[in-house]
C-alpha cells in the first residue's frame, strides 16, 4: 500500500509518558512540511509525466499546472528538479530535511543528556559537600562530648581518691581511739572501776 500525503496528515503518534518525547506541535509542523513538499512532488510528477507522455505521442507538451501548494517558511524547500531527475530530486530534499531535523534533535537530546548529567554530578558534589561538613560537624561535638565526659571521669577519679583517703584517716583515727581507749583500761586498776 503506497503512502499519500493523507497518510501522514492523518497520522497520529504515542504521547510518551514520564519520559522526554518530542513536542507534539514540532511533529505536527514538520509533518505539515513534508505534505506541503511531497503534494509538490506528486504534482511536478504528474505534469513530467503528461509533458513525456505528449511528447512521446508527438504533441506538444500541455502549458504546466500552476502549484497550489503553499510555500513552506520553516523549512527551506529543495532546488527545483532538472528535467531529467524529477521526483527524485525533491524526494531527496525531502529526506535531505528529515536527516537534518533527525540530526538537530539528536544533538537536542545529547545536549539535554549531558545538562542532566551536569545537573547530577553538581547535587552529587552538593550533597557530599554537606554530608562531610554534617559529618565534620558531628565529630567535632563527639569530641566535645568525649573532652566533657574525661574531664568528669577525672573529677570523679579524684572525688574518689579524696574520699577513700579521708574514710581511710577517719577509719585510722577511730581505729587509734580505740587502742588508746583499751591501752588506758588495762592500766588502770582494777579498784578504780569499781570491781
Amino acid at each position: 500500500m503506497a503512502l499519500t500525503p493523507d497518510d501522514v496528515v492523518h497520522k497520529e503518534f504515542q504521547h510518551v509518558r514520564f519520559k522526554d518525547g518530542f513536542d507534539p506541535e514540532e511533529v505536527d509542523d514538520y509533518l505539515d512540511e513534508i505534505v506541503v513538499e511531497w503534494r509538490k512532488t506528486i504534482e511536478e510528477n504528474n505534469e513530467l509525466k503528461a509533458k513525456l507522455a505528449a511528447y512521446e505521442s508527438g504533441e506538444n507538451a500541455p502549458a504546466a499546472a500552476p502549484v497550489t501548494a503553499a510555500p513552506v517558511a520553516a523549512a527551506p524547500a529543495p532546488a527545483a528538479p532538472a528535467e531529467g531527475s524529477g521526483a527524485t530530486s525533491t524526494s531527496a530534499g525531502i529526506i535531505e530535511l528529515a536527516q537534518r531535523l533527525h540530526d538537530e534533535h539528536v544533538a537536542e537530546g545529547e545536549a539535554k543528556r549531558k545538562q542532566l548529567i551536569e545537573e547530577a554530578e553538581a547535587e552529587v558534589a552538593r550533597i557530599r559537600t554537606e554530608a562531610e561538613a554534617k559529618q565534620r560537624e558531628e565529630s567535632a561535638r563527639l569530641e566535645r562530648e568525649r573532652n566533657t565526659l574525661e574531664g568528669r571521669i577525672t573529677e570523679l577519679r579524684e572525688f574518689e581518691r579524696d574520699y577513700r583517703g579521708k574514710l581511710r584517716a577517719l577509719i585510722e583515727g577511730q581505729l587509734r581511739d580505740l587502742d588508746q581507749k583499751a591501752s588506758s583500761s588495762e592500766s588502770t586498776p582494777v579498784s578504780a572501776i569499781g570491781l
